[in-house]
């Protein structure tokens, strides 16, 4: 990478479970922004204008199924602070796979890329990331198409089924037809709620299958991810580019805008701090 930012930008989360080791380089510390319940909304704003105060600007990933009263806290801090200075991401993937993309957010706050720029990568380094689950059930799974069959079987036990849901939905059975995996070298991470021998299919079968660099287990499971998969019985995984320097010329080989509304640089169609779109090219 290209150096060091003089003032590095946050990068926040909204559970301390989202805040993953980084085993490939370093990485900056993530913030934590707490649900209403635990917080009164005076300390959040106050802790929030430290945190502005101490890094200059704020990108926030949050999973996209986060309960309402807490996404409703997070833009009524911003707007008390009357700040364009937060970017407020929801992100559509499940929440290990959301700890997995601010973990490589927080590596590459390092580098000299903007805050601009960083916020818009979120949307480009998700669709990088391979993210699923070995679940008992998917009778409540609304993230990909479950027919008849698939809701018949959850209802035996011992039955276990896997899903990806990004970068493209797919559903199988353990043992039977395959998922393809990443044509790109990938590290797996790995969270599990039920038993040891739960997700054997998950760290025996898919990691070898997909070539992957290695296996990251962390625990718990993230505190949301059993709202997320309709069960509370679910290994979830993500396999991602593990590499900062791979990541940063990843990021910085797209091309470059300037947003209209708020001047900072960005790549992609919309700035991640204003949501104002890039203009159409004449």
């Amino acid at each position: 990478m290209n150096g060091e930012s003089d003032v590095p930008i946050a990068i926040a989360v909204t559970s301390g479970d989202l805040v993953l080791p980084a085993p490939d380089g370093p990485a900056s510390t993530a913030a934590v922004l707490r649900p209403p319940g635990e917080q009164p909304l005076e300390t959040a704003v106050t802790q929030t204008g430290l945190l502005l105060d101490q890094c200059g600007h704020l990108v926030v990933l949050y999973p996209d199924a986060l309960p309402a009263p807490y996404v409703h806290r997070l833009h009524a801090v911003r707007s008390l602070l009357e700040s364009e200075r937060i970017a407020l991401l929801p992100v559509g993937l499940p929440p290990l796979a959301v700890g997995v993309l601010a973990r490589q957010l927080r590596q590459l706050s390092l580098s000299d890329l903007g805050p601009g720029v960083l916020a818009s990568a979120a949307r480009l380094l998700a669709h990088y990331i391979y993210a699923g689950a070995e679940l008992a059930s998917v009778a409540r799974l609304d993230r990909v198409p479950v027919g008849l069959g698939p809701h018949v079987a959850s209802l035996l036990p011992g039955v276990r089924f896997g899903v990806l849901v990004n970068p493209m939905p797919r559903l199988v059975r353990p043992g039977g037809e395959e998922i393809p995996g990443p044509a790109y070298p990938t590290r797996m991470t790995v969270a599990r709620a039920g038993p040891r021998r739960d997700g054997d299919w998950v760290t025996g079968t898919l990691a070898p299958a997909w070539q992957v660099q290695g296996v990251q287990e962390v625990s718990p499971l993230p505190e949301g991810s059993a709202r997320w998969w309709g069960t509370h019985r679910a290994v979830e995984f993500a396999a991602a580019i593990p590499d900062p320097s791979v990541l940063y010329q990843l990021v910085a080989s797209v091309r470059r805008e300037e947003c209209r509304w708020c001047g900072l640089e960005l790549i992609g169609d919309r700035c991640g701090f204003c949501s104002a779109p890039v203009a159409a090219a004449a």
